[in-house]
């Protein structure tokens, strides 16, 4: 039977990994005799609560079943970042003669060091999480399944572990579709994908979500035949539909092939291929592939922690039950990362462990509702958000006026040959205040925390405009946005005004 924290394959890159994050070697501590905090999973928020906690004085157990790092160092920023420069290295030789430098045919992907590459790198960034390295920070590390066996009580390879509080980040896994065939035939999610190491010839992806699109961009620029099978009409359904149309021309070009309005009905094998059947507007169609892909969304681990001993609810989908200030049902008991938050990312879990800890262990009141929170999707081109879209604004009817600046008309960008993508800023109707802006661009996810940094701070487009940008950068794009707000501020009386001041200084 293989050991189910194997991670594979079996290389240098993944024993170090493994080390770091599972030691094969390791020994549960004796437990105190009462903790101030006890921490059920060890992905981002668990991490950075305990590293906070014991950072404070606090005396502090961290329980972990799998891999410390969770998600983000294992499956996913990590490792999907690693391989999407990658892919990005790929395109950019490909399209180096637009750019006057003759690049020789043939140029070919060596998909296995892709892969290897990205294994080094994460057994690299696994230091940060190592059990060992939290050891010394004074953390009790447990590894091991828990589970709550009484109101002040967490159970983990048979030791009990009594806390004054404790708090849920067991994080979120990959949902699994009940798709006729699925199962049998096989197929990836991001808790598998990496450990690929031979190249699929043909890629489909069900779902043209964030996760969906990074790695069918990928996987197209590293070599493979990739299509995308979306129920909705566009990718990216949640984006802004500008947003969602540039970066469907760009895959376009770069050769992804997208069906929209689809659904994968069942899958059948025949031979060594797998053979998707999908509904599209009303016909059957067969895609013919090698591996399948699932971006399905996530759903949260409430399983197996006998959360109804201690009166924590919650909800299968959704997950543990939070109040704003991220204690649960339970007033002993909090929940920080993606076992309760809406938006899942590593940067929330982040954010939501420092509420927790300020709320814990000093009586706190700090709200998760007071976060602004940006994400990014790490396409090329990026495509990164904040605050409000237009339609969540209309529905909370709040007038708005919006201004945009498209990236062909800066310097830089033109320059750079990255053209495709604009800014674009809502701001409250006859004011500048900033309700909510998308970047698309190679670099958005650097770009948009100008304008998150102006929204926690009520700075408003008129000092931004303000604001003297390095020339030549696409970031100036952000400015061109506010100067567009502030042109709107010279009325017709205002200019009048002004050019009878002008005429009587003459």
């Amino acid at each position: 039977m293989s050991d189910i924290h194997e991670v594979l394959p079996r290389d240098e890159h993944n024993a170090e990994l493994v080390a770091n994050v599972r030691p094969p070697d390791w020994q549960n501590p004796e437990p105190a005799e009462r903790y101030n905090l006890v921490v059920i999973g060890a992905g981002t928020a668990g991490l950075v609560t305990a590293a906070g906690a014991a950072g404070l004085g606090a005396r502090v157990a961290l329980v972990e079943k799998h891999l410390l790092g969770g998600d983000c160092l294992n499956v996913g920023c990590v490792p999907s970042k690693c391989i999407i420069r990658s892919g990005q290295a790929s395109a950019d030789v490909r399209e180096a003669g637009r750019y006057g430098v003759c690049v020789p045919d043939g140029v070919e992907v060596d998909f296995p060091a892709v892969m290897e590459r990205m294994r080094r790198l994460r057994a690299r960034v696994s230091h940060n999480d190592a059990a060992r390295r939290f050891r010394d920070m004074g953390v009790d590390v447990f590894l091991g399944e828990g589970r709550f066996s009484g109101p002040d009580t967490l159970e983990v390879a048979g030791k009990a572990l009594r806390f004054k509080k404790a708090v849920i980040a067991t994080g979120a896994r990959a949902v699994r579709p009940d798709m006729p065939g699925l199962e049998e035939a096989g197929f990836l999610t991001n808790e598998t994908v990496f450990n690929l190491t031979e190249r699929p010839g043909r890629l489909v992806v069900l779902g043209a979500g964030p996760l969906g699109c990074e790695l069918a961009q990928t996987f197209c620029r590293l070599g493979s035949q990739v299509t995308i099978i979306e129920r909705t009409s566009h990718i990216l359904p949640r984006e802004d539909p500008d947003a969602a149309r540039i970066l469907a021309e760009a895959f376009r070009r770069d050769g992804v092939t997208v069906k929209e309005n689809s659904r994968g009905m069942r899958v059948t094998v025949s031979g060594r291929e797998k053979l998707l059947h999908v509904e599209r507007n009303g016909r059957e169609e067969v895609v013919a592939v090698d591996e399948i892909l699932v971006g399905a969304g996530r759903a949260p681990n409430v399983q197996g922690l006998n959360l109804e001993a201690v009166g924590v609810q919650y909800d299968e989908r959704k997950g543990v039950l939070v109040d704003d200030t991220l204690r649960t049902t339970n007033r002993r008991i909090y929940a920080a990362g993606d076992i309760c938050l809406r938006l899942k990312f590593t940067h929330t879990a982040d954010a939501s462990a420092r509420i927790v800890l300020q709320n814990a262990l000093f009586w706190g009141r700090k709200k998760v509702s007071a976060l602004t929170v940006p994400w990014c999707t790490y396409t090329d081109p990026q495509i990164a958000h904040v605050g409000m879209y237009e339609k969540d604004a209309e529905q909370k009817g709040i007038p708005v006026d919006t201004f945009a600046w498209p990236f062909s008309d800066v310097d830089r960008a033109i320059a750079d040959g990255e053209e495709a993508g604009l800014v674009k800023v809502h701001v409250r109707k006859g004011t500048d205040r900033i309700l909510g802006a998308t970047v698309v661009a190679r670099h958005a996810g650097e770009m948009i925390s100008e304008i998150t940094l102006a929204m926690v701070a009520g700075v408003g487009l008129k000092t931004i405009a303000s604001v003297i940008h390095p020339y030549p950068t696409q970031a100036e794009a952000i400015k061109r946005v506010a100067d567009a707000y502030n042109r709107t501020r010279l009325t017709p009386l205002r200019r009048g005004l002004i050019a009878r001041l002008m005429a009587w200084r003459r």
